[in-house]
């Protein structure tokens, strides 16, 4: 066969791959019609646990590793999961509409947008983008009907927490609705032309700076420039028309302005995740289906052995920790409020018996929110 032929055979096969797997998720958000009906969970990993062995099995004759095909549809599980939990949270909560204004930082190709993108397209048919230049001014566009919802960074497994967005958690009137993880990859990135050894000047956010320190105290005679977002810096290096400045950011997002690709795998980290949640003016149930988390702040107050006690509370009651963050309370020196996120739903006996608990026991409780869980880890067969 000629080499146009095949890769019209090519583009032929990939359209029946699209077709079939729509129909694939089409197939999966029935199952969640079903399961909510039987008051079963969404997820049953043993379930798909004979499917990929299954799966496997029916490769391996068609000449498709195990490898392969695992990796494969640990993709299209963990989609059917979150398609499957966000159908069952808009049943409950009436979350779906055809229109959703989200706030973010920074603007088109900011990490904070790709977050959004991710998230809402489960959820909304029309999305409205809403960037703003600080954290403050995002959660002030939910908090006055400006904004229906906000996606905030809240920590990131290089740099650490976000401490600015712990710290307008302890004020807002917001909820805490959703979460999500997103693969965070820095490029350094240039306008076409650019040479890595006549770079004067870097633009980046801060965040992204903290991630890329490694790779940053390697340069010499190179000047920092803060910006507000990746989406910032990008812009920054557009507009200066010069090829001695230069941005950090994601790649998809650089290419938005036109940046090529200079550097890659920049973060100190080699799997460099960020968290974001999702935040609303109103709380939301969570279906019993659903794996549910919750965020609480607590001040235990400064008398020896208080927090140990409240973490006690949570053991006695079966309840599992996911973080323990602590953050000063202002107007108060030494002293500190403290978050937690527990595996747990909030309308579950245990974690009502403990919240009543800590309200015992502690200076003072305050559920930020309860929301469905994200974290889907791939299932896994026996080689």
């Amino acid at each position: 066969m000629e080499l146009d032929q095949i890769r019209i055979e090519i583009s032929d096969t990939d359209q029946q791959l699209l077709g079939l797997l729509s129909k694939r998720r089409a197939l999966a958000l029935a199952v969640a019609e079903a399961k909510l009906a039987q008051n079963k969970p969404i997820r049953d990993q043993k379930r798909e646990q004979e499917l990929l062995v299954s799966l496997i099995e029916k490769g391996k004759p068609l000449g498709l590793d195990a490898g392969y095909v695992t990796k494969l549809y640990h993709v299209i599980i963990e989609d059917s999961v979150l398609q499957q939990q966000a159908k069952v949270q808009g049943q409950l909560n009436g979350e779906n509409g055809p229109v959703c204004r989200v706030a973010f930082l920074g603007r088109q190709g900011s990490y904070s947008y790709w977050a959004t993108q991710k998230y809402f397209t489960r959820r909304a048919e029309k999305l409205i983008e809403i960037g703003c230049d600080s954290f403050n001014e995002i959660v002030q566009a939910v908090e006055t009907g400006h904004a229906d919802y906000a996606v905030l960074p809240i920590e990131n497994t290089s740099s650490g927490s976000i401490n600015e967005v712990f710290d307008l958690l302890q004020h807002t009137r917001l909820s805490i609705v959703g979460e999500l993880t997103h693969p965070i990859k820095h490029c350094l990135m240039g306008l076409p032309g650019t040479n890595l050894a006549n770079i004067r000047q870097i633009c980046a956010h801060p965040q992204v700076i903290a991630q890329c320190s490694n790779y940053l105290q390697s340069l010499s005679q190179v000047k920092i420039e803060y910006c507000e977002a990746s989406s910032d810096a990008f812009e920054r290096v557009r507009q200066a028309k010069d090829l001695s400045v230069v941005a950090i950011g994601g790649e998809e997002g650089g290419a938005l302005y036109g940046l090529e690709v200079l550097g890659r795998d920049l973060a100190n980290q080699k799997d460099n995740v960020s968290r974001f949640i999702v935040v609303a003016r109103k709380a939301i149930a969570v279906a019993k289906a659903i794996p549910a988390k919750t965020t609480f702040i607590m001040y235990t107050g400064q008398q020896p052995g208080a927090l140990v006690d409240a973490l006690l509370v949570l053991k006695q009651h079966g309840i599992s920790m996911g973080k323990l963050e602590s953050r000063p309370i202002p107007g108060n020196p030494w002293e500190e409020m403290f978050y937690v996120d527990v595996l747990a739903n909030l309308e579950d006996y245990a974690m009502t018996r403990a919240l009543d608990e800590l309200n015992r026991i502690t200076r003072f409780v305050k559920v930020l929110g309860c929301y469905p869980s994200e974290d889907v880890s791939p299932t896994q067969v026996q080689s």
